[in-house]
């Protein structure tokens, strides 16, 4: 029993280090990755900067190419988090409100990795699989049709539900990309948590007051 019981253990050690090791390698590939593209990054180079040998990361990833599409796959995992706010069993301003706040609160701990995928789709995102594409197409699509849902009780103004998805990830995305240049905007050495909160209700209400079915028919936009 002790020899089982000591059997166990060791897998669960393995399996924390193995985990531990593999947040160490893309926490490192992210930074350089996000300033230096990938040919522009070699597995050396990942290898100092996370304090690892370069054969222990071929232990845990079989090449540069692996490393990169892991980092895709991360980002890509933790917008689909962000994006399950909306869902049909939500009042649209409930979930709109905390789709921009997590949306935002991802931007904020999580910089470099959407720095790193932005830089990919302006490389031309060679690295995005028809695999990945199609993902985040049918995620999109499921979440487009709770906005056509919205729309069709009179919950919210006739909208593209595409287009405005996309103004959402622009105005939400600029706060990692362009991080710097909002904190000198507003007079700050770096972004606080309430320079987040701040633009999280700006945007909400920016949106929500543009598609609130109170507002004038005059001002919506045509999308049949």
């Amino acid at each position: 029993m002790q020899r089982q019981d000591g059997g166990y253990a060791g897998k669960i050690s393995e399996a924390r280090i193995r985990a531990r090791n593999k947040t160490r390698i893309l926490g490192s590939a992210v930074q350089l990755f996000a300033a230096k593209g990938f040919e522009g990054t070699r597995l050396s180079e990942i290898a100092d900067h996370c304090g690892l040998p370069r054969a222990n990361l071929y232990y845990y990833f079989s090449s540069k190419d692996r490393i990169y599409t892991a980092l895709i796959e991360q980002v890509i995992d933790g917008w689909d988090g962000v994006f399950e706010h909306i869902r049909p069993d939500r009042e649209p301003r409930e979930a709109i409100e905390a789709y921009v706040k997590a949306k935002l609160e991802y931007s904020r701990s999580y910089p470099v990795e959407s720095r790193f995928f932005a830089s990919e789709i302006l490389r031309g995102a060679g690295f995005l699989t028809r695999r990945h594409r199609q993902h985040m197409r049918e995620v999109t699509d499921r979440k487009a049709e709770v906005v056509r849902e919205w729309v069709k009780l009179g919950k919210l103004s006739p909208v593209d539900p595409y287009h405005f998805f996309i103004v959402l990830w622009s105005a939400t995305q600029f706060y990692a990309d362009y991080g710097h240049l909002a904190a000198g905007i507003i007079h700050r050495k770096r972004l606080t948590r309430r320079d987040f909160a701040v633009a999280a209700a700006t945007i909400s209400g920016l949106v929500l007051d543009g598609c609130s079915t109170d507002q004038a028919s005059a001002t919506r936009v045509n999308v049949s």
